[in-house]
């Protein structure tokens, strides 16, 4: 892909976002690795690879599964084109065990299975630290509608079923992961990705991190856990 023919709109930690016409972006991902919003960052070669596969691969399925997402085809190996939302601005949240900032928050152990899946929401405002937000101040701050923010949390859960039963099958826990939407033609869409960088995936018997946790914590090897996490789901 030619980037240099294209208008560049956004940069963030992970990806770059160009335009392809009015109706249309290509997103590019990135060899970046970033921690601690931004305090430990790398560059690791086939990184961006990855994550674009897998977030391809999942947004297909969920799209066969009946739920709308901004993917409309792939470029290359770190590229796809998708459709120009407006995103909205809060990232969904949700846990199916207990882990990371949740198990800080809240003084609990890692790895405590959550009887009902737990939606939570931040803000997403990077000065800010992408602060979490809930649905009261949500509506109050005007950020989206009642509908739309219900219709956030319907397809976040519908997409934590789809997720967990396939990975479930690869012996692969869905432990947490975030979500973002955007609309376009007043509709909503899944947008951004869905990778190891925004999930936390752990293998089902040795609770072993496949995913960013690798880095965070000083794991081991970012790519070999990212490449065992595409080979466990066949692709």
């Amino acid at each position: 892909m030619k980037t240099n023919e294209l208008k560049l709109l956004y940069e963030g930690k992970a990806k770059k976002i160009y335009e392809k016409s009015s109706d249309e972006v290509i997103i590019y991902f990135k060899d970046d690795v970033t921690a601690f919003n931004g305090i430990k960052k790398d560059s690791i070669i086939g990184k961006g690879k990855i994550n674009k596969l897998i977030t391809s691969f999942f947004f297909k399925m969920i799209e066969e599964k009946g739920i709308p997402t901004h993917f409309i085809s792939d470029v290359d190996d770190n590229s796809f084109v998708a459709k120009k939302v407006k995103i909205i601005p809060l990232e969904v949240i949700i846990r199916n065990y207990t882990a990371g900032s949740f198990c800080k928050r809240y003084g609990i152990e890692k790895g405590i299975k959550i009887q009902k899946p737990i939606v939570e929401y931040s803000l997403k405002d990077d000065d800010l630290g992408d602060p979490m937000i809930c649905k009261n101040v949500i509506l109050s701050l005007k950020q989206v509608e009642e509908k739309i923010l219900n219709r956030l949390e319907y397809y976040s859960l519908k997409i934590n079923n789809i997720l967990s039963s396939f990975l479930e099958e690869k012996n692969i826990i869905l432990v947490d992961y975030k979500l973002e939407f955007g609309i376009y033609d007043n509709k909503v869409y899944l947008a951004d990705e869905i990778s190891p960088d925004t999930c936390r995936f752990w293998d089902k018997d040795t609770m072993e991190s496949l995913d960013k946790d690798v880095y965070r914590e000083d794991k081991g090897n970012l790519i070999d856990k990212y490449s065992e996490f595409l080979r466990r789901i066949n692709i």
